[in-house]
């Protein structure tokens, strides 16, 4: 496997520390050469926050940044890249393992570490299977348990870990006795499209070349984590698959207890129905994310992302249907060619397509629900002058 030139750098992040520590010490052990980052937000209450750099047999380096602006998270992003490039200049270092602290989300690094001229190889999220459920399901705020990333930070355990998985193309996957069927199938479900490698497997039989240039006369081979951190990774790719216009969503699936919904239809939403179904929408399952249509605001994307009972609803711009033909060139290719897949005659891009993943899902209650939310006949005969004249019941919700 060939290595980029410079310093290749992968990111390994996740809430569960356990598994996050045990696939970087795999990572230190298997690539000869490499060195782990850290930087621990925990002492941010103090003033600042605690750089470590270290390898297989331990700390090389430690040191202080200071906060900016109060923000643990800020500081990080100020100290990461150059504390990279001093280690890309020094030489030495065959691969920057950068351990994200508990609360970070790898989506920001990943685009802090690009923008610095720095390559980004891999982003992982570790993960112990036996603590999704729980972990989907806590609501709690992260400054509660001591997580904030600032003082602002409004965070909670759940959105943070989805954000956490979803991301990642490839999870390590630790050993966990307590997990069951149950608890792997609701991983899967969650991330059809990742790639999931068991921290503890090792290196494959044989004298497999791996692509570093190791002053040693056997080459050593890579175990799947390793191969997984120098696949390569592509920041703007993964930001795509993020937005809600052309999300990799999963999709319909049922096994082990765990049923996925994927919920579509090419009619509006009465606003104030939906608004008085929302708890009951979100509290009934696990998770649930993707993209819907208000009737009183029909050229508004908005964005569904409901984790811990908690659901955040923002604006993600408009439809492409309500924009003019010039304004067309401004768009990512990659929304547009989402677009032109799903495009209707009538309404256009314009649609709601809900998710919904869990554990003992009320697939037939869930449907009947949603159902109910939207237009009926008449009200959507009414016409959109009609529609726009209904309760604006999401202003609050949407801070208008």
């Amino acid at each position: 496997m060939a290595v980029p030139p410079g310093l290749p750098v992968v990111i390994v992040g996740g809430l569960h520390a356990d598994a996050r520590r045990a696939a970087v010490a795999r990572l230190l052990a298997d690539v000869p050469g490499s060195v782990v980052l850290h930087h621990d937000l925990a002492t941010a209450a103090a003033g600042t926050v605690v750089r470590t750099i270290r390898d297989a047999s331990g700390i090389l380096d430690a040191g202080e940044a200071p906060l900016v602006n109060d923000c643990a998270c800020c500081a990080l992003r100020e100290d990461l890249v150059p504390e990279l490039e001093r280690l890309r200049d020094a030489g030495g270092t065959r691969l920057a393992v950068v351990e994200l602290w508990d609360s970070v989300e790898p989506k920001a690094m990943a685009e802090v570490v690009t923008a610095g001229g720095l390559t980004v190889t891999g982003v992982i999220t570790a993960v112990d299977p036996a603590l999704v459920l729980p972990c989907l399901g806590n609501g709690d705020d992260l400054a509660d348990g001591g997580l904030a990333a600032a003082a602002t930070d409004q965070r909670t355990v759940a959105d943070t870990f989805a954000r956490q998985l979803e991301y990642a193309p490839v999870l390590a996957i630790a050993d966990s006795p307590e997990a069951d069927d149950e608890d792997r199938e609701l991983l899967a479900q969650l991330h059809p499209t990742a790639r999931q490698v068991p921290i503890g497997q090792g290196v494959s039989a044989g004298p497999v070349d791996d692509g570093l240039t190791v002053p040693t006369p056997r080459l050593r081979p890579l175990s799947p984590l390793a191969q997984a951190a120098l696949a390569g990774f592509d920041v703007e790719a993964a930001a795509a698959a993020q937005h809600p216009a052309c999300a990799l969503l999963p999709a319909e699936a049922d096994a082990h207890g765990v049923s996925t919904l994927v919920w579509s239809r090419r009619r509006p939403f009465h606003p104030e129905r939906l608004y008085a179904a929302l708890e009951d929408l979100t509290c009934s399952v696990a998770r649930s994310r993707g993209r819907f249509w208000l009737a009183d605001k029909p050229d508004t994307l908005f964005h569904w992302d409901a984790a811990g009972g908690a659901l955040c609803v923002e604006s993600a711009g408009p439809w492409l249907a309500s924009l003019p033909d010039a304004a067309w060139e401004m768009v990512p290719p990659v929304r547009r060619a989402a677009a032109a897949l799903d495009w209707d005659a009538e309404h256009g891009d314009r649609c709601q397509h809900l998710v919904f993943t869990s554990p003992g899902l009320d697939r037939d209650g869930l449907e009947r629900l949603l159902e109910s939310c939207l237009l009926t006949d008449a009200e959507y005969a009414a016409g959109r002058d009609a529609w726009q004249r209904l309760p604006h019941a999401f202003d609050t919700l949407l801070e208008v």
